[in-house]
């Protein structure tokens, strides 16, 4: 089963600014603005679940209308992947697979785009969605795509979250900590003080839950 209570969380981690200016930047802080509201502010489940799909449809708009640029593929990506951990149910599987293949179109089309967003995104993917012969996911590709994601932006709060994330799952406590320590002393992004909040308490909720881990071995 999707790690729906992380899934709804997935995958905000386009970290830099946008490699282009006028409308598209401003298109593309619209939308990760509008998804740090549903994600973070909204509480009552059917208007979040009804935001979340209107934002869907506006993502896949603005792909559209961007010819698809790597950066707009990475947001849609992570809102249908948003969609699916809020949502649950059988189609959350399909969203992710879509998001998935979106990844891979923006990987294609430019590999660097957002400091290692879609190192981060993919990486995020095959760890959380089940192995075969339910899903796509893989621990050695989430580890592959996880490190690659910290090396391309070692000083983000999404990379190191993520990866630091993956480590508590495979039992790596000791060094889950450290990068997830290095997360919450990473930069603040002037454009997304509510997506970087709502991070930090993801952040540390996971630290006590390895100190709590640690503790019971000694």
């Amino acid at each position: 089963m999707i790690r729906k209570h992380i899934v709804a969380a997935l995958m905000a981690c386009a970290v830099a600014a946008p490699s282009f200016a006028g409308a598209p930047a401003d298109d593309l802080l619209s939308l990760q603005h509008d998804w740090a509201q549903i994600k973070y502010k909204m509480t009552d489940k059917d208007a979040q679940e009804e935001a979340i799909e209107a934002l869907a449809a506006r993502a896949n708009q603005l792909s559209d209308e961007h010819d698809r640029k790597a950066e707009f593929l990475v947001w849609q990506a992570i809102v249908l992947s948003t969609q699916a951990g809020i949502d649950g149910g059988l189609g959350a599987l399909g969203k992710v697979k879509e998001a998935r293949k979106l990844l891979e179109e923006a990987e294609k089309a430019d590999p660097d785009a957002l400091d290692g967003a879609i190192a981060t995104s993919l990486g995020s993917l095959y760890y959380q969605v089940p192995g075969w012969p339910i899903g796509f996911g893989s621990k050695k590709k989430a580890r592959k795509y996880l490190t690659k994601a910290v090396a391309a932006n070692p000083d983000g709060i999404d990379s190191n979250f993520f990866y630091g994330d993956f480590l508590v799952e495979k039992g790596e406590y000791e060094q889950a900590r450290e990068v997830l320590l290095h997360a919450l002393d990473a930069p603040a992004r002037p454009d997304r003080p509510l997506a970087d909040a709502g991070r930090k308490e993801e952040i540390k909720a996971l630290l006590e839950k390895i100190e709590s881990k640690l503790g019971k071995r000694s």
